[in-house]
């Protein structure tokens, strides 16, 4: 996104355009609540920007900016003078949510001392970043946390649209909720307060954070490859002879139906006696499909029994 300063004229340059738009027949949407609100954080900028300025110097709790993270600054508009200050303070960029016309400090001086520095103009009070911008915010506070630089976000006084994008990375980065954020930010600085729309655009951060995090996760789940043969550990095989069965094959059909139960048994405790007792080290390749060479059937046990 390309974000241009505007210079002094500009403001009536758009309204030009405007009532060169309405002469030509354009059609032009208008806002009511935006253009109320923004006439009147206008009129009220200078007047609260005193109030808050009075309050710094009177209460010493009242401060102007406050450090949330190790590599983040939250607080109010600064004066041209704070920019060395900022600068002692390991700052390296800083995040400008202000209008053009309550914006203090030209780019030009940050770039003096080497600051960079991330303009997005958003009105005040009762609106919020887009997430487009709160996204491009989160990433440049990041990048400059890798650096080891801190970032020092900003709006007029540091309560509502730039605690808006402070929240959002500790969101991101600090793998935070919006309340956990909310709250830990509050209990540092105690005057952050958000809009509706600016705790909504956190609430949707986060949604989207979590959706695209779970789409992730399902995109790299794949199942295993089922094997044609399965392998088995020889070791867990038990293979009998021929000779252990010898003297113990009867003629099933021609047996009682009592003298089955009883043999049943035996066979039972003999068969398992001679697995056990004659364990064969004999290795069998299941992968080559080799037929086995003889087949004996215990009938009256219900399995097979391969001997070799």
């Amino acid at each position: 996104m390309y974000i241009e300063e505007l210079k002094e004229g500009d403001s009536e340059c758009v309204e030009q355009q405007v009532c060169d738009d309405l002469c030509k027949g354009a059609l032009v949407v208008w806002d009511p609540k935006r253009l109320l609100v923004g006439a009147g954080a206008r009129a009220l900028f200078y007047p609260t920007l005193l109030y808050n300025v009075l309050r710094n110097k009177i209460q010493s709790e009242f401060r102007w900016w406050d450090r949330v993270d190790e590599y983040v600054l939250l607080g109010a508009v600064p004066f041209p003078t704070d920019v060395p200050r900022l600068k002692a303070l390991g700052v390296g960029g800083v995040v400008t949510l202000n209008e053009p016309y309550e914006t203090l400090v030209p780019s030009s001086l940050y770039h003096d001392h080497g600051i960079e520095h991330l303009l997005i103009p958003t009105r005040d009070y009762l609106f919020a970043p887009s997430q487009g911008d709160i996204c491009q915010a989160v990433e440049f506070i990041h990048a400059n946390a890798l650096c080891g630089k801190t970032t020092y976000v900003h709006c007029k006084a540091g309560r509502g649209r730039s605690t808006t994008i402070v929240l959002c990375y500790l969101v991101k980065h600090k793998q935070m909720t919006p309340g956990a954020a909310y709250e830990y930010v509050r209990s540092i600085r105690p005057r952050v307060l958000l809009a509706s729309s600016q705790r909504q655009a956190v609430e949707d951060y986060y949604y989207e954070l979590n959706k695209y995090a779970v789409n992730s996760r399902m995109t790299t789940l794949s199942l295993p490859e089922r094997a044609e043969v399965e392998e088995f550990d020889d070791n867990s095989l038990v293979l009998i002879t021929e000779s252990d069965l010898d003297g113990y094959e009867e003629n099933l059909e021609s047996e009682e139906a009592g003298e089955n139960e009883v043999n049943l048994a035996y066979r039972v405790q003999f068969v398992s006696q001679a697995a056990i007792s004659r364990l064969s080290c004999l290795w069998v390749r299941c992968q080559t499909g080799q037929k086995v060479s003889r087949k004996s059937s215990v009938r009256s046990m219900g399995v097979d029994i391969h001997v070799y």
